[in-house]
């Protein structure tokens, strides 16, 4: 299907189109995040690096509800932390974070961070994810942990989340909450969708206290080869957008 879905509203001259596009999807985002209850008021936060830029991402501005974000008010900030478009009042902790993530993996172009319920319970898990369904080996061998050093305002914490991220696409924050990466905002999105699915069937499991089974680790390499050329939002991300552009277009604006 043609992505050109995507494209239906106006792109101001400050942009190329291909910025545009990313700050629409980026506000897809997180309208996405409150439509499915994903969302903690004003707070968290999600980016994608600007095309073309390896140093520029784009990110929330702090205080904006989710169903006020859109394409053209989101804030340019640069790996150093200078704003270069928008105001000045991004949220600090999610600089920090997302930061860390951008600056150490050239190929995570969009990050998605959110404190959905069933994802915290996991991050504060001693075993945290555990492969007990097939949505849990959808993350299989690609989950990395990260221990909880309070709110991240330290900008020395971005060496300490790079190392322990490695070369995963989902970064568990103990007792805090998730971050999931993708080559586009699609793939970390869906890959956050399939993270808080598999949460909360895990959750849901252990609440009954009946004892529980864990896929053999051959059985989930079994399934990683037969999804081994699979891309989160590849198939998922068209529809996505579509929803959103029915359910309020004004993310696009």
């Amino acid at each position: 299907m043609s992505r050109q879905v995507h494209r239906l509203s106006s792109r101001s001259t400050r942009y190329s189109e291909a910025e545009w596009q990313a700050s629409v999807e980026l506000a897809a985002c997180f309208r996405l995040l409150n439509h499915f209850g994903w969302d903690q008021l004003v707070w968290n936060h999600s980016t994608v690096r600007v095309p073309g830029s390896e140093n520029h991402f784009l990110i929330n501005q702090l205080g904006m509800h989710y169903t006020e974000i859109c394409a053209s008010n989101l804030v340019k900030v640069d790996i150093d932390g200078n704003i270069v478009e928008g105001p000045d009042n991004i949220p600090p902790a999610g600089f920090t974070i997302h930061s860390a993530v951008h600056r150490a993996r050239s190929d995570a172009h969009a990050s998605v961070h959110c404190h959905a319920m069933e994802a915290v319970q996991v991050a504060c898990l001693k075993d945290g994810l555990e492969m007990i369904a097939s949505e849990s080996t959808m993350l299989y061998d690609d989950i990395a942990y990260h221990g909880y050093e309070g709110v991240s305002l330290d900008l020395g914490e971005r060496e300490r989340i790079a190392r322990n991220l490695g070369d995963k696409n989902v970064l568990m924050l103990r007792n805090h909450g998730p971050v999931t990466l993708g080559k586009t905002i699609g793939a970390a999105f869906v890959r956050m969708y399939w993270l808080i699915l598999a949460c909360r069937i895990q959750m849901g499991v252990m609440a009954t206290g009946e004892r529980y089974t864990v896929i053999p680790r051959e059985v989930c390499d079994v399934f990683a080869s037969q999804t081994e050329h699979f891309e989160p939002g590849l198939q998922e991300w068209d529809a996505l957008m579509r929803l959103m552009q029915r359910k309020d277009p004004s993310f696009m604006e």
